[in-house]
């Protein structure tokens, strides 16, 4: 199966669905927001660290940034981002940080496949965004 199949079954399941229907009620809360983002974070760092060393590398790294991004609007500190955007990424974060979903995480070498071609799903379709906060993080993107 490659990676447009698998991502196509992912937006498909009853998994993500429940997700999205979740990430409006996320996003709506500061608190709970800040907490997904703290397990996406453990989960990402736990994965770098005891799994395949490079693809957990590349999905920490991604996680991070998502979640830095989600912050940044949470907090008020950045909201040049469509809330669609937002929302994506939360219903994806909310995935991510699932056991049980398409594929579920506890089966041996494919359980992340699933999370992974998420991640890169969204980096890939929501790339001006992220390239938009990542410049404004580094002071290129001028915000008012």
């Amino acid at each position: 199966m490659n990676n447009e199949d698998l991502v196509g079954r992912i937006l498909k399941s009853v998994f993500f669905k429940t997700a999205t229907k979740k990430a409006g009620k996320y996003a709506g809360t500061g608190l709970a927001v800040l907490e997904l983002l703290r397990e996406a974070l453990i989960k990402a760092k736990d994965i770098a660290k005891n799994e395949n060393k490079g693809i957990g590398q590349v999905l920490a790294e991604r996680i991070t940034t998502l979640s830095r991004m989600v912050k940044a609007y949470a907090t008020g500190q950045y909201r040049i981002i469509p809330w669609a955007t937002i929302l994506k990424v939360i219903a994806g974060l909310i995935y991510f940080i699932s056991p049980i979903d398409l594929i579920p995480d506890f089966l041996p070498l494919v359980g992340l496949s699933d999370d992974l071609a998420l991640v890169m799903w969204l980096f890939t379709s929501l790339k001006t965004d992220i390239d938009n906060f990542i410049a404004w993080e580094k002071g290129e993107l001028i915000t008012e």
